[in-house]
C-alpha cells in the first residue's frame, strides 16, 4: 500500500504498529510545522494581543481538514482490520465511552488474522489463496 493510499484512502486494513506511527508522526510534523510557521509569522504575538491574522487562520483550518481526514482514513482502516465496518468511526461521538472504545479496539487489540472481507492481512498471515 502506498503513502497516498495509506493515509487518504478509507479502504484496506493496517496493522496497529502502522496506525500508532503514521498518527504520532503526522500530528508531530503538523503540530510543529504549525509552530514554526506561527512563529514565523508572528501570528502568536498578534493572538497575545488580540488579533488573529488571516493567513495564519487559513492554513491552520486546511491543516485541521487534512488532519482529520487522514485520521478517518487511518481509523476506518483499524475497523477493517478488525474485521467490522469503517462507519464504526461514528462511536467516537459518544461522549467517553465512544473515545475509550475506540482507543481500545484500534489501538490495542490484534486485527482478524489472515484475510476478511476488507482485504488480506496486512501482517501477511494466510494470504494464500486456499490455506486457512
Amino acid at each position: 500500500m502506498s503513502i497516498a493510499q495509506t493515509l487518504f484512502s478509507a479502504q484496506g486494513r493496517i496493522r496497529r504498529r502502522d496506525y500508532w506511527l503514521w498518527s504520532i508522526g503526522i500530528s508531530l510534523v503538523f503540530g510543529v510545522g504549525i509552530g514554526v510557521f506561527g512563529g514565523a509569522t508572528g501570528a502568536f504575538g498578534a493572538m497575545e494581543k488580540g488579533e488573529f491574522p488571516a493567513l495564519f487562520g487559513l492554513v491552520y483550518a486546511a491543516c485541521v481538514i487534512v488532519l482529520t481526514w487522514i485520521s478517518v482514513c487511518l481509523i476506518a482502516k483499524r475497523w477493517h482490520d478488525r474485521d467490522k465496518s469503517g462507519w464504526m468511526y461514528l462511536i467516537l461521538f459518544i461522549p467517553l465511552i465512544g473515545g475509550l472504545w475506540t482507543l481500545i479496539e484500534c489501538g490495542f487489540l490484534d486485527g482478524t488474522q489472515g484475510p476478511n472481507r476488507y482485504g488480506p492481512s496486512p501482517k501477511g498471515i494466510n494470504n494464500q489463496p486456499g490455506v486457512f
